[in-house]
């Protein structure tokens, strides 16, 4: 079922994309996942791991919370080669076609966000190149201008012509020397067996710095499908997909607590960028580290603002893909010229309490009661097998709906002052496994369950 209007390509519907139409293989997804885990913000957050732990203990947490986290990140990959449709459509399986409009909502929201926060990381990063090193006056609307339009242009040339043309072809090696020179430059300026004895202050537990590592790559599950749609194959979406992201999430989360411990960058929770920036601009040859990291940064932008797109039509299939695009990068440039970047831990913390237990409901639905077949025809058929109740599947969302809330009654929210009933435990493993054992244990008595 691959319903095109006039002018249409595959990667701008959001119906299936059949088995002949899927160019990606594993290594193109490996590239894809591999840049989009080569971000500052991912490096900021590694710098929130410590002192709190010392960097053996914190190094553990990022090696646990990115297997667990990477491992969910690749079985929703899997779901969306299955189906051949992005994440939003999926989750008509599960809880409605009129259901999966409120996760909808909050997808389309968080990835304006997270795509507006990296043109504003891209225009400091660029700014402090030119201000540092060239000389030049400071201007950080005009480099927001820059970004703007570099994600635009990408967004609007598609996911596969961005991997297989950009990614995939140098943009990877670009960005993979950068990252060596960093890691290489910090190692060879500090004492690392020290650095591996000295304990934490105790000010941060083991399992809220993995809940924090998880959290990472579970941000991305709601949009995981928008491109596993188009892998070959499930192995080519899961180890690619799964495997992309692991390295550079773990090597990054890993240079960001090395970074502070070795006092390059001096954290601060209120402006978490500028010192980053500023510390691997110091750093032996940095104008060139953080240009290539820079190159890794674009693709970012492009994905965040490419999915809202796709999920702002799984709301309204009608309204077309370009026009969303072109809304979406003009509030995505209002917003990147006006709001700072704080509270990243508590930002990472409402990602995760909406969307780890919202994959533990399609996960037990998927793998489990529907025995890893969706009709995937009925997915956009009102009246049919996944209209349930008026087009919501009321018990899914209430189940999801307990997730998010004992995700959040265990983790808190720090940026509000409201302080969690145990936040040492971390809160992603028992929300998403809350989620998926009530979906399994009720779903066992549905009906529908019995027939599939």
């Amino acid at each position: 079922m691959t319903l095109l209007v006039p002018g249409a390509s595959l990667d701008t519907v959001i119906t299936p994309t059949p088995r002949t139409a899927r160019p990606l293989s594993t290594w193109h997804l490996f590239a894809l996942w591999f840049d989009l885990g080569i971000s500052f913000l991912v490096m900021v957050v590694g710098m929130f791991l410590v002192p709190g732990l010392g960097l053996s203990e914190a190094l553990v947490a990022i090696l646990v919370g990115a297997l667990i986290g990477n491992a969910l990140l690749g079985l929703a990959a899997i779901i969306g080669t299955d189906t051949g449709v992005p994440t939003m459509v999926l989750l008509r399986g599960v809880l409605g076609i009129r259901g999966s409009y409120l996760p909808t909502i909050l997808n389309v929201l968080q990835l304006l966000g997270w795509a507006a926060f990296e043109v504003i990381v891209m225009s400091q990063a660029a700014d402090t190149l030119a201000t540092r090193f060239l000389g030049l006056p400071s201007a950080y609307p005009a480099w927001v201008v820059v970004f703007t339009a570099i994600t635009l242009l990408m967004t609007l040339s598609g996911p596969i012509a961005v991997v297989r043309r950009y990614l995939a072809r140098w943009a990877i090696w670009a960005v993979l020397v950068g990252v060596v020179w960093v890691t290489l430059a910090l190692l060879l300026s500090v004492d690392l067996g020290v650095l591996l004895r000295q304990p934490g202050d105790g000010s941060l537990t083991f399992w809220l710095a993995v809940d924090l590592v998880v959290a990472m790559p579970i941000s991305w599950f709601p949009l995981v499908a928008d491109y596993s749609r188009f892998a070959r194959s499930r192995a080519a979406a899961f180890w690619g997909t799964s495997g992309g992201y692991f390295v550079p999430h773990v090597w990054f989360y890993a240079l960001g607590a090395l970074l502070v411990l070795a006092g390059t960058v001096v954290s601060d929770p209120a402006a978490p960028l500028a010192p980053l920036l500023a510390g691997i601009a110091g750093l032996t040859a940095g104008w060139l580290a953080l240009l290539l990291l820079l190159i890794g940064e674009t693709d970012e932008a492009f994905a965040n603002l490419y999915s809202m797109a796709i999920s702002v039509q799984n709301l309204a299939p009608v309204v077309g893909h370009t026009r969303v695009v072109l809304i979406g990068g003009a509030l995505m440039f209002l917003i990147a010229l006006g709001v700072p970047l704080v509270q990243y831990e508590s930002f990472l913390l409402v990602i995760g309490a909406a969307f780890v237990p919202l994959l533990g409901v399609l996960a037990a639905d998927y793998f489990l009661l529907r025995r890893q077949r969706y009709d995937v025809a009925a997915l956009f058929e009102r009246g049919g097998p996944y209209w349930y109740q008026q087009g919501v599947n009321w018990r899914a969302l209430a189940i999801w709906l307990i997730g998010m809330a004992a995700y959040l009654a265990i983790a808190g929210l720090p940026a509000l002052g409201v302080t969690g009933l145990a936040p040492w435990l971390g809160a992603s493993l028992p929300s998403f496994l809350l989620a998926f054992g009530l979906t399994l244990l009720l779903g066992r008595w549905r009906s529908e369950y019995a027939r599939a």
